[in-house]
């Protein structure tokens, strides 16, 4: 009797672990051609003048003559450093992000727990509390500014029936600072409501059917649930809230112009008004670098200490 051995090649299991993740050549190159249209704006728009400024930076450059200009090496840097105009509209960004970051937090977060918990115009609520995030700035200063108005304006009488003193919220500073913060939450908490009623969506029901079951009330649930397992999306509300409260220009531009006398002026309209204004094209660059490493130093900052709470947590 003849023993037929069959040489075909056993079948192999399929790849696990991480070389079923690894991709294919096709894969990656698939992967490339998706990218290229948004790292092509991305180096145009982005990385290109970045690096124009940088260049910048290091001449005396004038926005009303081409060219270059004269090299001057560090001297813009030293100018700002030493700049007490600088540090004064630093400042004022800074006060911004102090006066404007807690409320577009604590607000967001708390709308967005109540609105997660109505039964009835859920969808409703959400929309009209994101609306006004898309209206642009130069709209909401031209309502807010009627509404500022003395005697004729809603927000003055407002004040008047209540009995409180209606500040001067266009020729003073901190009626300016009142107004601008006003406008402020008004316009951009529609943002932070989103983060958080996505985040919310993610909790599970089960848990709060458990918790419920156990005879936990809805503040019970709220603050002992829905808070802690919101905190990784507080972070990343906070962290974007204040990086973009620093960023502001908009509205104190056109609402304020920067006054009175650039009581309320930014860092971003500073470099806006040397550049543009006063024609220092050079010394506007070396002064966007300087904010622009405070703002990459925040960044890094925060990152740090989240991974350094990560790694924590997991040993």
């Amino acid at each position: 009797m003849t023993t037929v051995v069959s040489t075909r090649p056993a079948p192999t299991a399929p790849p696990t672990g991480l070389a079923a993740d690894r991709p294919t050549p096709s894969e990656r190159r698939a992967g490339r051609l998706l990218t290229a249209p948004f790292l092509v704006i991305y180096l145009l728009f982005l990385v290109g003048p970045l690096l124009v400024g940088v260049v910048l930076s290091f001449f005396n450059t004038t926005t009303v003559k081409s060219g270059l200009g004269d090299f001057v090496g560090l001297s813009n840097y030293r100018e700002v450093l030493g700049d007490s105009l600088f540090w004064e509209s630093m400042w004022h960004s800074v006060l911004f992000t102090l006066l404007t970051t807690p409320p577009l937090v604590i607000l967001a977060l708390g709308v967005a727990i109540l609105a997660s918990r109505i039964r009835r115009g859920r969808l409703f609520y959400r929309i009209a509390f994101f609306l006004p995030y898309v209206v642009p700035s130069s709209v909401v200063t031209l309502v807010f500014l009627w509404m500022y108005t003395p005697q004729i304006g809603l927000i003055p009488k407002v004040f008047d029936a209540v009995g409180l003193p209606v500040p001067d919220f266009i020729g003073s500073t901190s009626g300016g600072w009142t107004a601008v913060v006003l406008m402020t939450v008004w316009w951009t908490f529609g943002f932070n409501f989103v983060l958080y009623t996505a985040a919310i969506q993610d909790v599970p029901a089960d848990v709060y059917e458990a918790a419920a079951i156990d005879g936990a009330s809805p503040w019970q649930q709220i603050r002992h649930i829905t808070v802690p397992l919101l905190g990784r999306t507080t972070s990343l509300v906070l962290i974007l809230q204040i990086l973009a409260s620093l960023k502001v220009f908009d509205q104190i531009y056109q609402l304020l112009g920067g006054g009175p006398n650039q009581s309320t002026r930014p860092v971003i309209e500073y470099i806006y008004d040397t550049g543009f204004t006063a024609y220092r094209g050079g010394y506007g660059a070396a002064a966007t670098m300087v904010y622009f490493v405070i703002i990459v130093a925040i960044s890094a900052a925060w990152y740090g200490l989240r991974r350094r709470r990560a790694t924590s947590s997991a040993a």
